[in-house]
């Protein structure tokens, strides 16, 4: 099996389906990413995991650098032996959370100094400890280390941060080709940031192109500006990077989020939303999310889905579970929405080999927006 390897099997407008080949198994595009934290997607077992067609995991490096630590999992023998999870794992770079969980940050040339959300002890991520920790993890797609500034920030202040992240994005990439077998069997990828602005969006993929990475995610999206003008800057974003590699958003998202940037190019996404939700009493449906708390469903005796792998407990149970704090309803609850983006995914793939990703998307929206609970 080779290190890393593309492979498009077909095409529907900007849209594409196809197959990333790795070492630990193959990922289809385009593909959702469940985000296992802490070593874990949250009220799963592994092999739930995988049984709801994921077909790769996230990894956090700031949440695990920090405890148990990546230097303890390596000695345990890995990220993937430590969780049970034998297939590709995905590890971000640890920026976003440095700077959306601390509440004391220092930035320079040479990083990012933080103090811990655990304790308060003060830690130095920059592009050689970000690539560290994940090569310790044994990442198979490891992040490049970045900068994020809110979109809301002076177009100053994103240029500088856009500028600097392309030059962490050439200290990450030697890092990670410094990494001996590590770098010999897995993979990296670079981020384009630029906000909201399509030049400097350009400026950006044409650094990462010229550095070279195995793919590309565009970066410095879904943080509040909105749906349209996320879909406003993926109609030019995912067409500056290089075609044949693949293109992942991170951080996204709902449903229709996933739908409309597959329409725009985009192969991979990972979003802890059908977790986060499912634990909080929320469920994705084909009609649209629905909120199982609500008085309605407490003697509603149909499932959520007749399809789904939790079809045999009624939306009056889950809504008992739910209301009661039961740990079994948080899990049956993310078994399902887990398994909902799951078949979403595979709906999608389908639907680009045969030429029919448009109608599928107007019949899916038009289901998901027509009930809203």
């Amino acid at each position: 099996m080779s290190r890393f390897t593309f492979t498009i099997h077909a095409t529907d407008g900007k849209a594409r389906t196809g197959t990333i080949a790795m070492q630990r198994g193959e990922i289809r595009t385009p593909a959702f990413m469940p985000v296992g934290t802490a070593a874990t997607v949250k009220a799963m077992k592994p092999q739930d995991v995988r049984a709801s067609g994921a077909d790769i995991i996230l990894g956090n490096t700031y949440h695990l650098m920090l405890r148990p630590t990546a230097e303890r999992v390596d000695r345990l023998g890995g990220l993937h032996k430590f969780m049970g999870w034998d297939r590709p794992i995905l590890t971000d770079s640890g920026g976003y959370q440095v700077m959306s969980l601390s509440d004391l940050t220092k930035r320079s040339e040479d990083g990012i100094i933080f103090k811990s959300h655990l304790d308060g002890s003060r830690h130095l991520l920059s592009p050689e400890r970000s690539i560290e920790i994940q090569r310790l993890l044994g990442s198979n797609i490891v992040m490049a280390f970045d900068e994020l500034v809110p979109t809301t920030s002076t177009r100053e202040v994103q240029a500088a941060a856009m500028e600097r992240s392309m030059r962490w994005a050439k200290r990450s990439r030697d890092a990670f080709d410094s990494g001996g077998d590590h770098a010999a069997n897995n993979a990296i990828f670079g981020i384009q940031q630029g906000a909201l602005d399509e030049g400097m969006r350009k400026a950006s993929a044409d650094a990462l192109l010229d550095i070279g990475f195995d793919g590309y995610a565009v970066g410095g999206l879904a943080v509040g500006e909105g749906q349209e003008a996320m879909f406003g800057c993926l109609d030019y974003a995912p067409g500056q990077l290089d075609a044949t590699k693949p293109r992942y958003l991170m951080g996204v998202g709902k449903p229709d989020d996933i739908v409309g940037a597959v329409e725009r190019g985009i192969d991979m996404f990972d979003c802890v939303l059908p977790t986060r939700s499912g634990r909080t009493g929320q469920a994705f449906t084909r009609n649209g999310p629905i909120n199982i708390r609500n008085a309605k469903f407490a003697e509603d005796q149909s499932p959520l889905d007749p399809d789904s792998p939790v079809a045999g407990w009624s939306k009056a149970y889950l809504h008992h579970l739910v209301r009661s704090g039961e740990i079994l309803g948080a899990m049956l609850m993310t078994e399902h929405n887990l398994w909902f983006y799951q078949r979403l995914m595979a709906d999608l793939r389908a639907a680009i080999a045969e030429g029919r990703l448009t109608a599928f998307a107007n019949e899916f929206r038009a289901a998901y927006y027509g009930s809203r609970d």
